[in-house]
């Protein structure tokens, strides 16, 4: 039962859905405020070292209301996640060769991600931070093993894989969970699916409200690292922000360029034919900002309404391509900075883990922050005291992962709409071939749709640049 991710106004051309939502006030933003106190943070850090270190509990006490939430909406999002899947391996041929791309991309997202990190050493110039002994699970008394860790995962009853702290609990009892669901009738699953979507949303505001609190949680997260270890962290997290921004770009240009290539694509030509939507999610760091409109010019590209309808709101639950490599690469970048060392063993072990915590991350803002803080618990050996220290440069990372999240899926949906045979060839080749004709034929749609009588008005220029609205 896939549905469209909740569009936050800005997405739905503001509160009357008419026109471009109004501008906030710079320094009311979230992503100003968070950096405002990552830079405070630094000169409390280094002007008075002695009383950063004593600001570690106010990292600590956001992390606490990071995590309260972390263990409902994985499981929601699991949940939800396979009762869709099971509706969409119904659907048709689309949806199997739907779900097969979208594991296979995002496994190459996240090794490519793990690779990269391996290569580039993130972290490592930080030297080893101190972690607090509370932070990481202390397993020097517990037993391993294949048996071990099987025994490890499996609850003995639903309350206590919540309450443990254990992740992975979770992760299983939702996995049976939402089997058990695609076994009851299908009036039974839709009223139960429905449910579950409206609960999600009710945590989903929950984390929203948390996620307001972020600047006070990054200042103390910031003054403590600073405090302790000087610079080296501050120059760690610039080279990652700088070696991540070079993956991305070779994850689109190589991987998804590749993929389109195969299909008979130019990714170029589609990226110019989505330009707008590339700029809106750039500049929002959200990947639902840019959703009404892919929904609206994919089918004047070609692809049918119904692999559109499709593909596109399934793949922002499983096709996540810039979540998964800022999940490795970050999940890496902790381990490396706080002296935790983590083999091939354990890398694939992680692979798993975010093969499951990585769906669903772009149904509300922060949500890739969010699984990521979801995934660090489940590894059981990095602190969670290492997350808030990422969340100061969360908003640039976000902004080239938000772009590759959306940008994957519009190629997604071309390229399964031409493998299945539901691409209107003729129609794709015009747009592809003139790329700006095709923008400005959008544009008059759009003002036919606005005014009738502006319809007949020449498009001003540059206005692929303004806001959208949901009908480009």
């Amino acid at each position: 039962m896939p549905t469209h991710p909740a569009l936050p106004p800005a997405a739905a051309g503001g509160p009357s859905g008419g026109g471009p939502a109004p501008r906030t006030a710079w320094y009311r933003g979230l992503g100003f405020q968070v950096l405002a106190a990552m830079v405070l943070g630094v000169v409390i850090g280094l002007a008075f070292p002695g009383f950063a270190t004593d600001l570690k509990v106010v990292g600590d006490l956001f992390l606490s209301l990071i995590k309260a939430g972390v263990a409902p909406l994985v499981f929601f999002t699991i949940v939800l996640g396979i009762t869709s899947a099971g509706d969409l391996r119904k659907a048709s041929r689309i949806g199997l060769l739907a779900l097969l791309y979208f594991e296979a991309v995002s496994t190459v997202a996240l090794l490519l991600g793990l690779l990269a990190a391996n290569l580039l050493g993130v972290g490592k110039g930080a030297g080893p931070l101190p972690a607090d002994k509370a932070d990481v699970p202390d397993t020097s008394s517990q037993e391993h093993g294949l048996v071990a860790f099987l025994q490890g995962i499996v609850p003995d009853n639903v309350v206590g894989a919540f309450t443990s702290g254990q992740l992975l609990q979770v992760v299983v009892i939702a996995v049976i969970f939402g089997v058990g669901l695609l076994t009851l009738p299908q009036h039974l699953q839709t009223r139960v699916h429905t449910g579950m979507e409206t609960i999600s949303e009710c945590f989903f505001a929950f984390v929203n409200v948390v996620m307001r609190l972020a600047p006070i949680g990054a200042f103390g997260a910031i003054a403590y690292s600073v405090g302790s270890s000087g610079t080296g962290l501050l120059l760690a997290l610039g080279e990652l922000v700088l070696e991540y921004w070079a993956v991305i770009a070779v994850f689109l240009f190589g991987v998804l360029g590749l993929v389109c290539l195969l299909a008979g694509f130019n990714i170029w030509r589609i990226m110019r034919c989505l330009r707008v939507e590339i700029a809106l999610t750039l500049s929002t760091a959200s990947s639902e900002s840019a959703l009404p409109g892919i929904l609206k010019k994919l089918p004047r590209m070609g692809a049918s309404q119904q692999t559109v309808g499709l593909v596109v709101p399934t793949g922002y639950a499983f096709n996540l391509d810039g979540t998964s490599v800022y999940l490795s690469m970050c999940t890496l970048f902790l381990a490396n900075v706080y002296g935790i060392h983590m083999g091939l063993s354990e890398q694939l072990g992680l692979l798993v883990i975010m093969l499951l915590t990585s769906k669903g991350a772009a149904t509300v803002a922060g949500g890739t922050f969010v699984v990521f803080a979801s995934t660090v618990a489940a590894t059981d050996t990095l602190p969670l005291s290492g997350v808030a220290v990422l969340f100061g440069v969360y908003r640039i990372m976000a902004m080239a992962t938000s772009t590759v999240n959306s940008f994957g899926n519009a190629v997604a949906t071309l390229v399964l709409a031409k493998w299945t045979h539901e691409l209107d060839e003729d129609k794709a080749r015009r747009a592809l071939a003139d790329p700006a004709a095709f923008l400005a034929a959008a544009e008059q749609e759009r003002r036919r749709e606005r005014s009738p009588e502006a319809a007949t008005e020449p498009a001003e220029p540059g206005t692929a640049a303004h806001a959208p609205t949901p009908s480009q």
